[in-house]
């Protein structure tokens, strides 16, 4: 999905009470567009989990994206991993 339309897309869910995290892979658009929480990952497009079949490395970014749900921190929120 296009980073730009899914950081618009957090942004109006999150006007109307529910939270999100968005796993970006350009670092650029997600600060130009701002959506409320992300994680930038360096992975190539694609792939925002990371190589196939490596579940440890998936489960990282899942959880790390899921712990900024945590943060106490005024959004937006950029992230990386």
């Amino acid at each position: 999905m296009c980073n730009q339309a899914v950081g618009l897309i957090a942004g109006e869910f999150e006007k109307r009470g529910i939270s999100t995290v968005c796993i970006v892979l350009l670092r650029e658009v997600a600060k130009r567009v701002r959506p409320p929480r992300s994680l930038f990952v360096p992975f190539p497009h694609g792939y925002p989990l990371g190589a196939p079949n490596d579940a440890p490395l998936q489960r990282q970014v899942i959880e790390r994206a899921l712990a900024l749900l945590e943060d106490p921190g005024p959004p937006p929120l950029l992230a990386e991993l």
